[in-house]
């Protein structure tokens, strides 16, 4: 399946993408994408449901994100061994892990707003990977069973903030709209290997990125069991899976984001985004 969330921000109702192409409103099977729907038994539910018999949603309306009431967004950092020579970084023996802030997650094709102060806006598409059932100390050959499913999310950076505030990671991570997610939440099982899924962003037209999972450092089943260790992983919890080369920190020399940008990325199988970018 592939699940949506369409509506007006704050607002969004579940949906479904029927195989004819339209949206269909699931309000009246589950309360959100969200939470117990992402269960096995939740999505089950909904495998059930003939989205022939739902009300068709006009294909105009916003896309939200594609999980709503996410309790964590974690990230994998410098998980293609690629991009951490790019940034200029060892390949790191264990995965690097940071947050970001619930608050940064936004409709895939909403406008991307850099904050005030901004220097080094960036770019990163990544490989979503959403919860489904709880995970707590799961082996690796266990783990793919807690996804949910999987989605695109555009982990937007302010490298300044970033990198040169001191501390951790976050603050360069964590503003407003730095979490484009979705459009869709395409179900586990539809996604055949999430460690073989091209993936690609442009900016103004300009192909900047051009990789593929096949390239990561640490694949989906060890990252969900790594993380597991250190803490519960629960229903909704997205988990961002690190970026191939070509971000503009990387650039000689490096390029930046600005008012007026546009921003198109993919993966394979779950869909794309478009974001243009504007000042704060």
């Amino acid at each position: 399946m592939k699940l949506l969330r369409l509506g007006p921000i704050g607002a969004e109702r579940p949906a479904l993408l029927h195989s004819d192409g339209s949206y269909r409103d699931l309000s009246s099977v589950v309360p959100d994408i969200a939470g117990a729907a992402l269960t096995a038994e939740g999505l089950d539910k909904l495998r059930a449901v003939d989205p022939a018999t739902l009300p068709e949603v006009d294909a105009a309306t916003r896309i939200g994100a594609c999980v709503g009431q996410v309790g964590k967004f974690i990230c994998i950092g410098l998980n293609y061994a690629d991009h951490a020579e790019e940034s200029g970084m060892e390949v790191p023996a264990e995965p690097v892990i940071f947050m970001k802030a619930t608050s940064a997650i936004c409709g895939p094709n909403d406008d991307v707003v850099l904050p005030q102060g901004t220097e080094k806006g960036d770019w990163e598409v990544e490989l979503g990977v959403v919860i489904g059932t709880p995970a707590k100390n799961v082996p690796e050959a266990e783990a793919l069973a807690h996804v949910a499913g999987y989605c695109v999310i555009n982990d937007v950076s302010e490298r300044a903030f970033q990198l040169e505030h001191g501390g951790q990671w976050v603050k360069g991570k964590s503003a407003d709209t730095f979490g484009p997610t979705g459009p869709w939440l395409v179900t586990r099982d539809e996604v055949a290997d999430p460690g073989n899924l091209s993936m690609w962003l442009e900016v103004n037209g300009e192909k900047v990125q051009d990789g593929s999972t096949k390239t990561m450092v640490f694949g989906v089943a060890h990252v969900v069991s790594y993380l597991s260790r250190y803490m519960s992983l629960q229903p909704g919890d997205i988990i961002s899976t690190g970026t191939p080369p070509g971000v503009g920190l990387g650039m000689t020399p490096p390029r930046f984001l600005k008012a007026g940008d546009e921003m198109r990325l993919s993966i394979e199988g779950l869909g794309e985004q478009h974001q243009q970018v504007r000042q704060g």
